[in-house]
């Protein structure tokens, strides 16, 4: 503590104070205030020694207080840093077939978990402008081209009945940059709720420049706010979840080697998830709105609501859905024919989520089947067509399995099939199915090499609806890719990969006459085999 010396005091005012003002100044009242000013110093001189005094006490008591947790604390948490004294923690004390303890200093011994807490404790939280954010993304970008070295026609949707939902394989068969940005913000309040809000961009396209902002069909996908653990909120709707804004449906799900949803509900609204009847059943809650656009009949946009309760029982998933859109049924599907579109619909899907390769092995699969009428028959994407009519009616079967067969290969089969009638005109009918494996064999931990077969074979009949002509056939594709990744090379669902691919397709004759402005029957693009090649990266996280 530094101590003030009232002489040295004086003397500095005394050399400082002007010189022409001292010889008028009474002398008595410059001692007066200098004996004051020591006074005041004196005073701040004993706070600062009794500030000095509590803080010796209070790092007494917390020596104090650590001491009797460290003795208080269960065994296994217990250190000592006497070496081998009774202090010891159980756990490390020698036993009696052990080796003695050498005498001598012993090395420091790293703090327990509870004293360690403890430290923690007495820090001040550190909050950095990452906390609660969250990124994530999804990307394909490739190259592909047939064997003169020119472009190609390719995509999980090119056949004919991909119009309708046809997919096919998609392993070298794509050819664009698709890529989806997620951005998240996640908080916890001290009451127990917690939010998250999320905002997705995404860009898809086929052109190979690096510059393509003409051609770029860059959008906000999603943009939406959750509520969840609202402390109000108990009985069947504790641990619920409030949502609202423009999103994908949290339980949508797809089989990913045909790039095709099993089930796609999404669009602007707001809903509630898991309101929970029992342990282990639960329902969701939601209205979607989407737009079917303008109609020459009326001055107003179509819009479509979608009202759907999804509820889960275990393995077993039950989706109902009504849609309502008000004067769609003004929309003219042909000029030669007066069929209209409809008003109203219905969707319902009925799935298994299954925790075995369908009961026979390790692995996983799901099961689906899908019926919608009226403006329910698109039924994997919910609400999406406005030109369906009043008395569409459309089924869907949907399977996917993975297991791994040995440690060296691992399967991946899938199947779709849909049958719709009356889609767009009475009297139409789409019919298809598609048989899809993906077979993986492990090279090592970081290459593989990749195949996959696919088989679609369609009956359709549109009936005139868009010039289209009616056709029946098959298509086939056979896709041979190598493989790298950085590891778990034989997870279906890992990600990073880059694979170069060779691919060879073909088709009947018949199905290139079934539009002319679909892939097939196109200039170079015709049934007689076509060999695509090319590389192609895949990543999500």
């Amino acid at each position: 503590m530094i101590k003030i010396n009232p002489v040295a005091l004086a003397v500095t005012a005394a050399l400082f104070l002007p010189q022409a003002g001292l010889a008028d100044t009474d002398l008595s009242a410059v001692e007066k205030r200098l004996n004051q000013l020591e006074a005041r110093l004196q005073k701040a001189e004993r706070r600062a020694d009794e500030a000095e005094r509590r803080a010796r006490l209070a790092e007494q008591r917390l020596a104090q207080n650590q001491t009797v947790s460290e003795h208080t604390a269960p065994v296994s948490a217990r250190v000592s840093t006497q070496g081998a004294s009774s202090a010891q923690p159980v756990a490390s004390r020698p036993s009696a077939q052990a080796p003695a303890v050498v005498a001598g200093p012993q090395p420091p011994v790293a703090p327990s978990d509870a004293q360690q807490q403890q430290n923690n404790a007495a820090k001040p939280a550190e909050k950095t402008l990452a906390d609660g954010f969250e990124f994530h993304a999804y990307a394909r970008s490739g190259l592909i081209m047939n064997d003169s070295a020119s472009s190609t026609q390719s995509g999980p949707y090119l056949t004919p009945a991909g119009e309708t939902g046809g997919a096919v394989g998609r392993l070298g068969n794509e050819n664009n940059t698709y890529v989806e940005v997620n951005m998240e913000h996640k908080t916890q309040l001290a009451n127990g709720a917690t939010t998250r809000f999320k905002v997705m961009l995404a860009d898809g396209q086929s052109d190979y420049n690096d510059w393509t902002a003409d051609s770029s069909d860059l959008n906000i996908r999603q943009a939406f706010v959750e509520l969840g653990s609202l402390p109000t909120f108990t009985g069947i709707f504790d641990n619920s979840t409030l949502w609202a804004g423009k999103r994908f449906d949290r339980d949508n799900f797809d089989i990913h080697w045909l790039d095709s949803d099993v089930v796609f509900l999404a669009g602007t609204g707001g809903g509630i998830y898991d309101v929970r009847w029992a342990d282990n059943v639960k329902s969701s809650f939601s209205i979607y709105g989407r737009n079917f656009g303008d109609i020459e009949t009326i001055d107003n946009t179509i819009q479509n609501y979608i009202v759907t309760a999804n509820t889960f029982s275990g393995p077993l998933q039950f989706m109902l859905s009504g849609l309502r859109a008000k004067d769609n049924d003004e929309r003219v599907n042909s000029s030669v024919r007066s069929d209209n579109a409809g008003d109203s619909g219905v969707h319902a899907m009925l799935a298994w989520h299954g925790e075995s390769f369908y009961g026979l092995r390790d692995g996983q699969s799901k099961t689906a089947l899908l019926y919608g009428h009226g403006l329910g028959a698109e039924v994997k994407g919910v609400g999406s067509d406005g030109n369906l009519t009043d008395s569409a009616n459309t089924w869907r079967l949907a399977s996917y399995g993975m297991t791994p067969l040995n440690k060296t290969w691992s399967l991946a089969p899938a199947l779709l099939a849909q049958q719709s009638k009356d889609r767009y005109i009475q009297g139409d009918s789409y019919r298809w199915v598609t048989a899809n494996a993906r077979l993986l064999q492990e090279i090592n931990e970081n290459f593989m090499l990749a195949y996959e077969g696919s088989y679609q074979y369609m009956d359709l009949d549109p009936r005139g609806f868009k010039d289209r002509q009616s056709v029946s056939g098959g298509f086939y594709k056979l896709t041979f890719a190598p493989t790298f990744k950085p590891g778990d090379i034989g997870n279906f669902l890992s990600r990073p990969e880059i694979r170069f691919f060779a691919s060879w397709m073909d088709w009947d004759k018949s199905l290139d006459r079934y539009a002319s402005d679909d892939a097939f029957g196109t200039s170079g693009f015709t049934a007689g085999g076509e060999w695509n090649f090319g590389v192609q990266m895949e990543t999500w996280f």
